[in-house]
Protein backbone atom coordinates (compact mmCIF):
# COMPACT_ATOMS: atom_id res chain seq x y z
CA UNK A 1 0.00 0.00 0.00
CA UNK A 2 1.47 3.35 -0.98
CA UNK A 3 -1.40 5.60 0.14
CA UNK A 4 -2.06 6.55 3.75
CA UNK A 5 -4.73 9.21 4.10
CA UNK A 6 -5.21 11.25 7.23
CA UNK A 7 -8.72 12.46 8.03
CA UNK A 8 -9.11 15.31 10.49
CA UNK A 9 -12.02 14.73 12.87
CA UNK A 10 -13.46 17.33 15.21
CA UNK A 11 -14.48 15.50 18.37
CA UNK A 12 -16.71 17.15 20.98
CA UNK A 13 -16.09 16.29 24.62
CA UNK A 14 -18.30 17.54 27.46
CA UNK A 15 -16.45 17.89 30.80
CA UNK A 16 -18.91 19.12 33.46
CA UNK A 17 -18.00 22.78 33.35
CA UNK A 18 -16.96 23.24 29.76
CA UNK A 19 -17.01 21.81 26.26
CA UNK A 20 -13.78 21.05 24.46
CA UNK A 21 -13.30 20.51 20.74
CA UNK A 22 -10.31 18.31 20.08
CA UNK A 23 -8.77 17.69 16.69
CA UNK A 24 -7.83 14.08 15.97
CA UNK A 25 -6.25 12.54 12.93
CA UNK A 26 -7.47 9.14 11.78
CA UNK A 27 -5.18 7.17 9.50
CA UNK A 28 -7.05 5.47 6.66
CA UNK A 29 -5.15 2.82 4.68
CA UNK A 30 -5.88 3.06 0.96
CA UNK A 31 -4.74 0.56 -1.65
CA UNK A 32 -2.30 1.79 -4.26
CA UNK A 33 -4.92 1.17 -6.97
CA UNK A 34 -6.72 4.27 -5.66
CA UNK A 35 -5.01 7.14 -7.46
CA UNK A 36 -7.31 9.93 -6.22
CA UNK A 37 -8.97 9.84 -2.81
CA UNK A 38 -10.94 12.84 -1.59
CA UNK A 39 -13.10 11.49 1.20
CA UNK A 40 -14.80 14.81 1.89
CA UNK A 41 -16.19 14.91 -1.64
CA UNK A 42 -16.75 11.34 -2.84
CA UNK A 43 -19.88 9.29 -2.23
CA UNK A 44 -19.15 6.63 0.38
CA UNK A 45 -20.93 3.81 -1.41
CA UNK A 46 -19.87 0.41 -2.66
CA UNK A 47 -18.85 -0.13 -6.28
CA UNK A 48 -19.88 -3.35 -8.01
CA UNK A 49 -17.26 -3.88 -10.73
CA UNK A 50 -17.71 -6.43 -13.52
CA UNK A 51 -14.90 -8.13 -15.41
CA UNK A 52 -15.50 -7.71 -19.13
CA UNK A 53 -16.25 -11.13 -20.59
CA UNK A 54 -14.49 -12.80 -17.68
CA UNK A 55 -15.25 -15.02 -14.72
CA UNK A 56 -15.54 -12.52 -11.87
CA UNK A 57 -17.27 -9.55 -10.30
CA UNK A 58 -16.47 -7.84 -7.02
CA UNK A 59 -17.77 -5.29 -4.56
CA UNK A 60 -15.27 -2.54 -3.82
CA UNK A 61 -15.09 0.12 -1.13
CA UNK A 62 -13.62 3.55 -1.77
CA UNK A 63 -10.37 2.58 -0.07
CA UNK A 64 -9.85 0.13 -2.90
CA UNK A 65 -10.45 -3.09 -0.95
CA UNK A 66 -12.68 -5.88 -2.22
CA UNK A 67 -15.30 -6.48 0.46
CA UNK A 68 -16.88 -9.34 -1.48
CA UNK A 69 -15.95 -11.21 -4.65
CA UNK A 70 -17.70 -13.74 -6.88
CA UNK A 71 -16.06 -16.21 -9.24
CA UNK A 72 -18.15 -18.01 -11.85
CA UNK A 73 -17.49 -21.22 -13.75
CA UNK A 74 -18.79 -19.61 -16.95
CA UNK A 75 -17.69 -16.41 -18.68
CA UNK A 76 -19.88 -13.37 -18.39
CA UNK A 77 -21.30 -12.06 -21.60
CA UNK A 78 -21.42 -9.28 -20.32
CA UNK A 79 -23.83 -7.84 -17.74
CA UNK A 80 -24.59 -8.83 -14.16
CA UNK A 81 -26.50 -6.83 -11.54
CA UNK A 82 -27.29 -7.32 -7.87
CA UNK A 83 -31.05 -7.27 -7.29
CA UNK A 84 -32.73 -5.85 -4.19
CA UNK A 85 -33.32 -9.34 -2.78
CA UNK A 86 -29.61 -10.19 -3.02
CA UNK A 87 -29.97 -12.35 -6.12
CA UNK A 88 -28.31 -11.57 -9.43
CA UNK A 89 -29.52 -11.32 -13.01
CA UNK A 90 -26.74 -12.03 -15.48
CA UNK A 91 -25.79 -12.75 -19.07
CA UNK A 92 -23.30 -15.59 -19.59
CA UNK A 93 -21.49 -16.88 -22.63
CA UNK A 94 -22.80 -20.07 -24.19
CA UNK A 95 -19.71 -21.69 -25.67
CA UNK A 96 -21.52 -23.58 -28.42
CA UNK A 97 -23.03 -20.47 -30.01
CA UNK A 98 -22.05 -20.18 -33.70
CA UNK A 99 -22.51 -16.38 -33.54
CA UNK A 100 -19.39 -15.01 -31.90
CA UNK A 101 -19.29 -11.22 -32.12
CA UNK A 102 -17.78 -9.24 -29.27
CA UNK A 103 -20.18 -9.15 -26.34
CA UNK A 104 -21.86 -12.43 -27.24
CA UNK A 105 -23.76 -14.15 -24.45
CA UNK A 106 -26.35 -16.84 -25.03
CA UNK A 107 -27.47 -17.85 -21.54
CA UNK A 108 -29.42 -15.69 -19.12
CA UNK A 109 -29.43 -16.63 -15.46
CA UNK A 110 -30.88 -15.59 -12.14
CA UNK A 111 -28.35 -16.48 -9.44
CA UNK A 112 -28.67 -16.81 -5.69
CA UNK A 113 -26.55 -14.51 -3.55
CA UNK A 114 -23.86 -17.19 -3.25
CA UNK A 115 -23.57 -17.44 -7.04
CA UNK A 116 -25.48 -20.69 -7.47
CA UNK A 117 -28.01 -20.90 -10.30
CA UNK A 118 -31.68 -20.37 -9.51
CA UNK A 119 -32.95 -20.12 -13.11
CA UNK A 120 -31.44 -20.19 -16.58
CA UNK A 121 -32.66 -19.60 -20.10
CA UNK A 122 -30.75 -20.52 -23.25
CA UNK A 123 -30.96 -18.22 -26.27
CA UNK A 124 -28.20 -19.43 -28.57
CA UNK A 125 -28.53 -21.34 -31.81
CA UNK A 126 -27.54 -20.98 -35.43
CA UNK A 127 -30.02 -18.15 -36.05
CA UNK A 128 -30.00 -16.11 -32.86
CA UNK A 129 -28.01 -15.38 -29.74
CA UNK A 130 -28.54 -13.19 -26.66
CA UNK A 131 -25.81 -10.65 -26.05
CA UNK A 132 -24.41 -7.86 -23.90
CA UNK A 133 -27.17 -6.58 -21.62
CA UNK A 134 -29.98 -7.94 -19.48
CA UNK A 135 -32.61 -6.17 -17.39
CA UNK A 136 -34.91 -7.47 -14.67
CA UNK A 137 -38.30 -5.80 -15.21
CA UNK A 138 -40.62 -4.72 -12.40
CA UNK A 139 -43.07 -7.47 -13.40
CA UNK A 140 -40.41 -10.12 -12.70
CA UNK A 141 -39.72 -10.87 -16.36
CA UNK A 142 -36.26 -10.65 -17.91
CA UNK A 143 -35.50 -8.44 -20.91
CA UNK A 144 -32.41 -8.90 -23.08
CA UNK A 145 -30.78 -8.09 -26.41
CA UNK A 146 -30.66 -10.64 -29.23
CA UNK A 147 -28.78 -10.83 -32.53
CA UNK A 148 -30.92 -12.51 -35.20
CA UNK A 149 -29.59 -13.89 -38.48
CA UNK A 150 -30.99 -12.71 -41.82
CA UNK A 151 -29.67 -14.46 -44.91
CA UNK A 152 -29.37 -12.46 -48.15
CA UNK A 153 -32.52 -14.19 -49.45
CA UNK A 154 -34.47 -13.35 -46.28
CA UNK A 155 -33.19 -9.77 -46.30
CA UNK A 156 -34.59 -9.26 -49.81
CA UNK A 157 -38.07 -9.72 -48.36
CA UNK A 158 -37.48 -6.43 -46.55
CA UNK A 159 -35.84 -4.72 -49.53
CA UNK A 160 -32.36 -5.13 -48.08
CA UNK A 161 -29.68 -6.08 -50.59
CA UNK A 162 -26.64 -7.72 -48.98
CA UNK A 163 -24.04 -10.27 -50.04
CA UNK A 164 -23.62 -11.95 -46.66
CA UNK A 165 -25.76 -12.78 -43.64
CA UNK A 166 -26.58 -9.83 -41.41
CA UNK A 167 -27.46 -9.83 -37.70
CA UNK A 168 -29.85 -7.02 -36.78
CA UNK A 169 -31.12 -6.43 -33.26
CA UNK A 170 -34.11 -7.82 -31.41
CA UNK A 171 -35.46 -7.66 -27.86
CA UNK A 172 -36.92 -10.65 -26.02
CA UNK A 173 -38.85 -10.63 -22.75
CA UNK A 174 -39.04 -13.99 -20.99
CA UNK A 175 -41.18 -15.02 -18.03
CA UNK A 176 -38.93 -17.06 -15.70
CA UNK A 177 -41.91 -18.98 -14.31
CA UNK A 178 -43.03 -20.31 -17.68
CA UNK A 179 -39.83 -19.92 -19.74
CA UNK A 180 -42.01 -18.38 -22.44
CA UNK A 181 -41.21 -15.34 -24.57
CA UNK A 182 -44.07 -13.01 -23.61
CA UNK A 183 -43.01 -9.96 -25.64
CA UNK A 184 -40.58 -9.38 -28.48
CA UNK A 185 -39.43 -6.67 -30.87
CA UNK A 186 -37.51 -7.15 -34.10
CA UNK A 187 -35.71 -4.33 -35.86
CA UNK A 188 -36.28 -5.93 -39.27
CA UNK A 189 -40.02 -5.21 -38.90
CA UNK A 190 -39.22 -1.49 -39.02
CA UNK A 191 -37.02 -1.12 -42.09
CA UNK A 192 -37.34 1.74 -44.55
CA UNK A 193 -35.66 1.20 -47.93
CA UNK A 194 -35.50 2.96 -51.30
CA UNK A 195 -34.46 0.10 -53.61
CA UNK A 196 -37.66 -1.89 -54.10
CA UNK A 197 -40.75 0.23 -54.78
CA UNK A 198 -43.00 -2.84 -54.79
CA UNK A 199 -42.59 -3.41 -51.06
CA UNK A 200 -44.75 -1.60 -48.47
CA UNK A 201 -41.66 -0.33 -46.61
CA UNK A 202 -40.44 1.66 -49.62
CA UNK A 203 -39.58 5.28 -48.86
CA UNK A 204 -36.91 7.77 -47.84
CA UNK A 205 -35.37 7.53 -44.39
CA UNK A 206 -35.16 11.31 -43.92
CA UNK A 207 -38.95 11.46 -44.35
CA UNK A 208 -39.48 8.46 -42.05
CA UNK A 209 -37.16 8.97 -39.04
CA UNK A 210 -39.21 6.54 -36.94
CA UNK A 211 -37.96 3.78 -39.25
CA UNK A 212 -34.49 2.16 -39.56
CA UNK A 213 -32.09 2.35 -42.48
CA UNK A 214 -30.45 -1.08 -42.63
CA UNK A 215 -27.93 0.25 -45.17
CA UNK A 216 -26.42 2.79 -42.78
CA UNK A 217 -23.54 0.39 -42.09
CA UNK A 218 -22.00 -2.11 -44.50
CA UNK A 219 -19.98 -4.14 -42.01
CA UNK A 220 -18.49 -7.27 -43.53
CA UNK A 221 -19.24 -9.66 -40.68
CA UNK A 222 -22.90 -8.65 -40.64
CA UNK A 223 -22.96 -7.08 -37.17
CA UNK A 224 -24.53 -3.93 -38.59
CA UNK A 225 -25.97 -2.41 -35.39
CA UNK A 226 -24.17 -3.81 -32.35
CA UNK A 227 -26.55 -2.68 -29.63
CA UNK A 228 -24.85 -2.89 -26.25
CA UNK A 229 -27.13 -1.53 -23.54
CA UNK A 230 -30.76 -1.27 -22.49
CA UNK A 231 -32.68 0.48 -19.75
CA UNK A 232 -36.37 0.35 -18.89
CA UNK A 233 -38.51 3.35 -18.02
CA UNK A 234 -41.36 2.01 -15.89
CA UNK A 235 -43.24 5.30 -15.79
CA UNK A 236 -43.34 5.71 -19.58
CA UNK A 237 -43.22 1.96 -20.32
CA UNK A 238 -40.47 2.36 -22.89
CA UNK A 239 -37.08 0.77 -23.52
CA UNK A 240 -33.93 2.74 -24.24
CA UNK A 241 -31.41 0.91 -26.43
CA UNK A 242 -27.84 1.99 -27.14
CA UNK A 243 -27.04 1.17 -30.79
CA UNK A 244 -23.29 1.47 -30.96
CA UNK A 245 -22.67 1.29 -34.71
CA UNK A 246 -25.40 3.86 -35.38
CA UNK A 247 -24.07 6.10 -32.57
CA UNK A 248 -27.62 6.50 -31.31
CA UNK A 249 -30.04 5.71 -28.52
CA UNK A 250 -33.40 4.34 -29.71
CA UNK A 251 -36.64 4.55 -27.73
CA UNK A 252 -39.08 1.62 -28.18
CA UNK A 253 -42.62 1.27 -26.87
CA UNK A 254 -42.92 -1.65 -24.47
CA UNK A 255 -46.69 -1.28 -24.00
CA UNK A 256 -47.46 -2.96 -27.33
CA UNK A 257 -48.69 -6.47 -27.86
CA UNK A 258 -46.41 -8.80 -29.80
CA UNK A 259 -48.37 -8.22 -33.00
CA UNK A 260 -48.41 -4.46 -32.47
CA UNK A 261 -44.64 -4.41 -31.90
CA UNK A 262 -44.22 -5.80 -35.44
CA UNK A 263 -46.37 -3.03 -36.87
CA UNK A 264 -46.59 0.76 -36.91
CA UNK A 265 -49.78 1.09 -34.89
CA UNK A 266 -50.91 0.31 -31.36
CA UNK A 267 -49.44 0.70 -27.91
CA UNK A 268 -49.65 3.71 -25.62
CA UNK A 269 -48.04 5.93 -28.27
CA UNK A 270 -49.88 4.40 -31.27
CA UNK A 271 -46.59 3.88 -33.13
CA UNK A 272 -46.42 0.11 -32.71
CA UNK A 273 -42.80 -0.98 -32.75
CA UNK A 274 -41.53 1.94 -34.81
CA UNK A 275 -38.97 4.12 -33.06
CA UNK A 276 -40.69 6.60 -30.76
CA UNK A 277 -37.56 8.70 -30.53
CA UNK A 278 -33.87 8.52 -31.40
CA UNK A 279 -30.94 10.78 -30.63
CA UNK A 280 -27.19 11.08 -30.89
CA UNK A 281 -26.60 10.96 -34.64
CA UNK A 282 -28.99 12.61 -37.13
CA UNK A 283 -26.93 11.25 -40.04
CA UNK A 284 -28.25 7.76 -39.20
CA UNK A 285 -31.54 8.86 -40.75
CA UNK A 286 -30.07 11.34 -43.26
CA UNK A 287 -31.29 14.40 -41.41
CA UNK A 288 -29.81 17.80 -42.20
CA UNK A 289 -31.01 19.15 -38.85
CA UNK A 290 -29.32 18.78 -35.48
CA UNK A 291 -25.69 18.27 -34.47
CA UNK A 292 -24.23 14.81 -34.04
CA UNK A 293 -23.45 14.13 -30.39
CA UNK A 294 -22.20 10.52 -30.25
CA UNK A 295 -19.37 8.70 -31.94
CA UNK A 296 -20.05 5.22 -30.59
CA UNK A 297 -21.90 5.01 -27.30
CA UNK A 298 -22.64 2.72 -24.37
CA UNK A 299 -25.06 2.24 -21.50
CA UNK A 300 -28.04 4.59 -21.63
CA UNK A 301 -29.43 4.73 -18.10
CA UNK A 302 -32.05 6.87 -16.46
CA UNK A 303 -31.25 8.78 -13.31
CA UNK A 304 -33.99 7.26 -11.16
CA UNK A 305 -33.10 8.16 -7.59
CA UNK A 306 -33.90 11.43 -5.85
CA UNK A 307 -30.64 13.04 -6.91
CA UNK A 308 -29.71 15.95 -9.17
CA UNK A 309 -30.80 15.17 -12.70
CA UNK A 310 -33.60 12.77 -11.83
CA UNK A 311 -35.42 11.84 -15.04
CA UNK A 312 -32.43 12.64 -17.21
CA UNK A 313 -30.25 10.02 -18.86
CA UNK A 314 -26.52 9.33 -18.71
CA UNK A 315 -24.76 8.01 -21.83
CA UNK A 316 -21.08 7.20 -22.27
CA UNK A 317 -19.89 8.53 -25.63
CA UNK A 318 -16.73 6.64 -26.55
CA UNK A 319 -15.52 9.53 -28.71
CA UNK A 320 -13.83 7.50 -31.41
CA UNK A 321 -13.70 10.58 -33.65
CA UNK A 322 -11.38 12.52 -31.32
CA UNK A 323 -9.93 9.70 -29.19
CA UNK A 324 -11.49 11.20 -26.08
CA UNK A 325 -14.58 9.99 -24.26
CA UNK A 326 -17.37 12.12 -22.80
CA UNK A 327 -20.16 11.35 -20.38
CA UNK A 328 -23.35 13.18 -21.34
CA UNK A 329 -26.34 13.85 -19.13
CA UNK A 330 -29.27 14.13 -21.52
CA UNK A 331 -32.49 15.98 -20.74
CA UNK A 332 -35.07 13.79 -22.43
CA UNK A 333 -38.07 15.50 -24.05
CA UNK A 334 -41.43 15.45 -22.29
CA UNK A 335 -43.00 13.99 -25.42
CA UNK A 336 -41.37 11.68 -27.94
CA UNK A 337 -41.53 13.23 -31.40
CA UNK A 338 -39.43 12.73 -34.51
CA UNK A 339 -39.67 15.64 -36.92
CA UNK A 340 -38.50 15.81 -40.52
CA UNK A 341 -37.88 19.55 -40.75
CA UNK A 342 -36.07 20.41 -37.53
CA UNK A 343 -33.59 19.01 -35.04
CA UNK A 344 -34.65 16.05 -32.90
CA UNK A 345 -31.57 16.21 -30.69
CA UNK A 346 -32.17 16.65 -26.94
CA UNK A 347 -30.65 19.20 -24.60
CA UNK A 348 -27.36 18.35 -22.88
CA UNK A 349 -27.86 19.09 -19.18
CA UNK A 350 -24.28 18.27 -18.11
CA UNK A 351 -21.17 16.60 -19.46
CA UNK A 352 -17.72 15.51 -18.36
CA UNK A 353 -14.58 14.79 -20.30
CA UNK A 354 -10.87 14.76 -19.61
CA UNK A 355 -7.73 14.41 -21.70
CA UNK A 356 -7.05 11.11 -19.93
CA UNK A 357 -10.57 9.73 -20.37
CA UNK A 358 -10.80 7.50 -23.44
CA UNK A 359 -11.72 3.97 -24.34
CA UNK A 360 -13.30 3.07 -27.66
CA UNK A 361 -15.12 0.04 -26.24
CA UNK A 362 -17.54 -0.86 -23.39
CA UNK A 363 -17.64 1.68 -20.45
CA UNK A 364 -20.50 3.61 -18.81
CA UNK A 365 -21.58 6.02 -16.08
CA UNK A 366 -24.12 6.17 -13.23
CA UNK A 367 -25.32 8.96 -10.95
CA UNK A 368 -24.57 8.64 -7.24
CA UNK A 369 -26.68 9.53 -4.23
CA UNK A 370 -24.72 12.70 -3.45
CA UNK A 371 -24.98 13.93 -7.05
CA UNK A 372 -21.54 12.78 -8.18
CA UNK A 373 -21.11 10.63 -11.28
CA UNK A 374 -19.32 7.27 -11.30
CA UNK A 375 -17.64 6.59 -14.64
CA UNK A 376 -16.27 3.27 -15.88
CA UNK A 377 -13.43 3.69 -18.37
CA UNK A 378 -13.23 0.10 -19.54
CA UNK A 379 -9.48 -0.35 -20.03
CA UNK A 380 -8.47 1.81 -17.05
CA UNK A 381 -10.88 1.55 -14.18
CA UNK A 382 -13.30 3.90 -12.44
CA UNK A 383 -13.59 7.64 -11.94
CA UNK A 384 -15.84 9.64 -9.63
CA UNK A 385 -16.45 13.29 -10.47
CA UNK A 386 -18.55 16.02 -8.87
CA UNK A 387 -21.18 18.09 -10.60
CA UNK A 388 -18.50 20.81 -10.74
CA UNK A 389 -16.35 18.31 -12.69
CA UNK A 390 -13.73 17.80 -9.99
CA UNK A 391 -12.20 14.32 -9.90
CA UNK A 392 -12.57 13.10 -6.31
CA UNK A 393 -11.87 9.38 -6.67
CA UNK A 394 -10.04 7.21 -9.18
CA UNK A 395 -9.46 3.48 -9.06
CA UNK A 396 -7.11 1.77 -11.48
CA UNK A 397 -8.07 -1.85 -12.07
CA UNK A 398 -4.78 -3.64 -12.65
CA UNK A 399 -5.85 -7.03 -13.95
CA UNK A 400 -8.54 -6.79 -16.62
CA UNK A 401 -10.99 -4.56 -18.47
CA UNK A 402 -14.22 -3.62 -16.72
CA UNK A 403 -17.55 -3.96 -18.48
CA UNK A 404 -19.37 -1.61 -16.13
CA UNK A 405 -19.46 -0.51 -12.52
CA UNK A 406 -22.67 -0.02 -10.56
CA UNK A 407 -23.05 1.87 -7.29
CA UNK A 408 -24.83 0.47 -4.23
CA UNK A 409 -25.49 2.56 -1.13
CA UNK A 410 -24.28 0.86 2.01
CA UNK A 411 -27.81 0.79 3.39
CA UNK A 412 -29.26 -0.61 0.15
CA UNK A 413 -31.36 -3.75 0.62
CA UNK A 414 -29.21 -5.50 -1.99
CA UNK A 415 -26.14 -5.07 0.20
CA UNK A 416 -27.73 -6.43 3.37
CA UNK A 417 -29.27 -9.31 1.40
CA UNK A 418 -25.88 -10.50 0.16
CA UNK A 419 -24.69 -10.67 3.74
CA UNK A 420 -22.83 -7.42 4.32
Amino acid sequence: MKNIHKILLLMLFVNCSKEEIIEKEVIVPVKENVEVYNSSEFDDSYVFAIENGGFSAFLLNKEGFKVKEWSFDQKLGNDIEILHNGNFVAMFKQIVSPITFGGVGGEIKILNSDGSTQWSYLCADNNKVAHHDVEMLPNGNVLFLVWERLTPAQALNYGIEVQNDIFPEALYEVNPNSNQIVWEWHSYDHVIQDSNSLLPNFGQINQNPHRINFSYNSIQNGDIMHANGIDFDEQKNVIYMSVNFYSEVWVIDHSTTVSQSASSIGGNYNKGGDLLYRFGNPSAYNSNFGTRLFYNNHYPNLIKKEVPGKGNMLVYCNGTNIQQSTVFEIKLPNEFNLLTNSSNEPEVAWSFTDNDLFFNLISGAVRLKNGNTLITEGDYGIWEVTNQKDVVWKYKNPDFWLWRAYAYDKDDAAISNIGL
